[in-house]
């Protein structure tokens, strides 16, 4: 492996900056109104909305071996 030190990068501050930013990102979360809002859309309201579509189409449709023309829908 030689002559790899002459292909060194210069180190850019900003993104050493980013990159500790994220390691320590659990060290400085505190609970808003915002990040609470957002926690519930992402941990309850949308699998609970996947769930609902789910069960409400359960059967309905079956999209294996179908041919041209004929209908998705098996109610």
């Amino acid at each position: 492996m030689a002559g790899l030190q002459h292909y060194r990068m210069a180190l850019d501050p900003a993104i050493q900056k980013l990159g500790t930013m994220t390691t320590n990102r659990h060290k400085y979360f505190r609970w808003t109104p915002r990040s609470a809002r957002i926690t519930f859309m992402y941990a309850i309201f949308v699998p609970t909305l996947f769930g609902i579509v789910a069960y409400t189409t359960d059967g309905k449709y079956d999209l294996r071996a179908k041919r041209k023309g004929d209908m998705i829908r098996e109610f």
